[in-house]
C-alpha cells in the first residue's frame, strides 16, 4: 500500500469516489480494490466531494421561471390549472453515522438515525435545490420554514407535498382528502369529489420527485446506508455531491438506464411518503392560509366542473 499523497491522480480520485458511493463498497474493501491505505481512500473521497460541492451552485440551480415545462404545456389536464408552478418539494431520509449522544436527534418517525434531506426538484427529475444538514427527527414543515427564512438561494416553488404549509407561492394537496397516485389506481381510480381530483392531479405532478429521489437512492447506494462513518459535515457534503452527478447526468442528455427506470416509474422512495406532522407554523398568518385555501378550493372546482367538457377528466 502506498503512503505518498503525490500518487493518486485526479482520474483515480474520481474513481474512488464512484466506486465507493456506487457500489455501497466499505473504505476497505477500495482500499484492497485501489491498493491505497485507508488515509488515502479517506482522504480522496473527501477531495471529490469538496470539489463537487464547489460546482454545486453551476448544477443545483433554480430553473428558468418565465418557462412552462413542457409536461404542463403539452398537457390539457394541467396547462389551466398548473402553468405556474415551477417545481416540487420533498423530503426524504438518509442514513447517517451519529455518535451515541447525539443519536436522540437524528432519530426519525421510523426510528432510524438519519437525516432529513429536503429538496425542490423540475419535471426533468433535476435537483433544482438541496438541503441536506437537518437532523431525521426535524419534521418536513420546519426544515421548510428554515430554508425560506434563512436561505436566499430558495428557489420558491409552488407544489409542496402534504406535510407542508399552504400559504402563497406554495400549493399542498386537500389534506382530509385521497392523495397519493396508489390510492387511485385499480376500481378507485375515479376521484368523487373536487378535493379529490384536485389531489389526484396535484399527485400525478409531484410524483416526479419521488422519481428523482428514487434514481438517485439506485444509483448511489451509499444513500441508502450504512452511512461511513465521516462527520455530519463531511455526510452532508456527501449527500450534495451525489446530488451534483445525479444533475450532471441528466442535464447533458447522457443515456442512463437509471433515468430511464426513473420515467418509467419503476423506482420509488419509501422514506418520501408525506408524514402527518405538519402543523401551523408561527410564521403563518391567517389571511396567508385562508388566501391560499381559497385558491385552492377555486382550482379545485374549476377542476371539477371541466371533468366533463374535454378539459380535464380522471384519466
Amino acid at each position: 500500500m502506498d503512503s505518498q499523497r503525490t500518487r493518486v491522480s485526479v482520474m483515480e480520485s474520481v474513481a474512488i469516489f464512484l466506486q465507493t458511493v456506487g457500489l455501497r463498497e466499505c473504505q476497505r474493501t477500495s482500499c484492497e480494490r485501489f491498493q491505497h491505505s485507508l488515509e488515502t481512500i479517506s482522504r480522496h473521497m473527501k477531495r471529490v466531494s469538496r470539489a463537487l460541492n464547489l460546482v454545486a451552485s453551476e448544477l443545483i440551480c433554480p430553473p428558468n421561471f418565465n418557462v412552462i415545462h413542457p409536461r404542463i404545456l403539452n398537457n390539457i389536464h394541467f396547462f389551466l390549472y398548473f402553468k405556474d408552478c415551477i417545481g416540487t418539494i420533498d423530503g426524504t431520509l438518509i442514513p447517517a453515522s451519529v455518535p451515541v449522544s447525539r443519536q436522540n436527534a437524528y432519530r426519525s418517525r421510523h426510528g432510524d438515525i438519519s437525516k432529513n434531506v429536503m429538496v425542490v426538484c423540475d419535471f426533468d427529475l433535476m435537483f433544482t435545490y438541496v438541503m441536506a444538514g437537518w437532523e431525521g427527527s426535524a419534521n418536513d414543515a420546519r426544515v421548510f420554514m428554515d430554508c425560506l427564512n434563512n436561505d436566499l438561494n430558495f428557489p420558491w416553488p409552488p407544489n409542496v407535498d402534504s406535510a407542508y404549509p399552504n400559504f402563497p407561492g406554495f400549493l399542498a394537496p386537500c389534506r382530509q382528502d385521497r392523495y397519493h397516485i396508489n390510492s387511485f389506481r385499480g376500481n378507485n381510480r375515479q376521484a368523487h369529489s373536487p378535493k379529490e381530483l384536485f389531489n389526484q392531479r396535484h399527485s400525478q405532478l409531484r410524483n416526479v420527485i419521488e422519481r428523482a429521489f428514487g434514481v438517485l437512492k439506485n444509483r448511489f447506494p451509499i444513500l441508502k446506508g450504512p452511512m461511513p462513518p465521516y462527520s455530519l459535515d463531511r455526510q452532508r457534503d456527501l449527500v450534495i455531491a451525489c446530488c451534483v452527478i445525479h444533475n450532471f447526468i441528466r442535464k447533458f442528455g447522457i443515456d442512463d438506464q437509471f433515468f430511464e427506470h426513473g420515467e418509467r416509474g419503476e423506482f420509488d422512495d419509501p422514506d418520501n411518503e408525506a408524514n402527518d406532522q405538519y402543523r401551523r407554523l408561527p410564521q403563518q398568518s391567517q389571511q396567508d392560509i385562508d388566501t391560499q385555501a381559497a385558491f385552492r378550493d377555486a382550482m379545485a372546482g374549476h377542476l371539477w366542473n371541466d371533468r366533463d367538457t374535454g378539459n380535464d377528466n380522471t384519466d
